[in-house]
């Protein structure tokens, strides 16, 4: 029985060291996650130290730099009313991070609302003790996608 007690313990404790998350993992999470609340309630003040000077925003309808971006968004011309993340990954190497999100974005393009089921891929860098967004990209993708983790 003592066997069987000491198996059962070291499987759970690998099987936490095998989910557990870095820290840096965990503030990439909060970001992406904070990033699209932020972008729904048009937080320039927020999103603004938070894109890089050379990032890049990839849409349906184009690509463009951060200050379109956040032009973007203060106008209204796409608002993200509400992104539902139903799954998330963040992989690390080194300075840079990189997470997936399978969402359905609630957006409002041009005045018409629009319902879309998104891949969108960030790219962070690690500057100092900031992560920084270099890359945001939106994959047309239908609902069944998952993220491998």
């Amino acid at each position: 029985m003592n066997k069987a007690i000491f198996f059962a313990f070291i499987g759970l404790l690998y099987f936490n060291g095998a989910v557990a998350q870095t820290a840096d993992e965990k503030e990439v999470l909060q970001l992406s996650k904070d990033k699209w609340i932020w972008m729904a309630e048009k937080k320039i003040d927020k999103l603004e130290p938070l894109f890089h000077e050379k990032a890049k925003f990839v849409h349906m309808s184009g690509t463009w730099k951060k200050a379109e971006e956040l032009d973007i968004i203060k106008s209204g011309s796409i608002w993200y009313k509400k992104a539902d993340v139903h799954d998330v990954a963040v992989e690390i190497t080194g300075d840079v991070a990189i997470a997936w999100n399978r969402i359905t974005l609630i957006a409002e393009v041009r005045g018409s609302d629009v319902t879309t089921e998104f891949t969108v891929t960030e790219v962070y860098k690690k500057e100092g003790k900031s992560w920084k967004m270099l890359a945001l990209t939106f994959s047309s993708v239908r609902d069944t996608h998952q993220i491998k983790h």
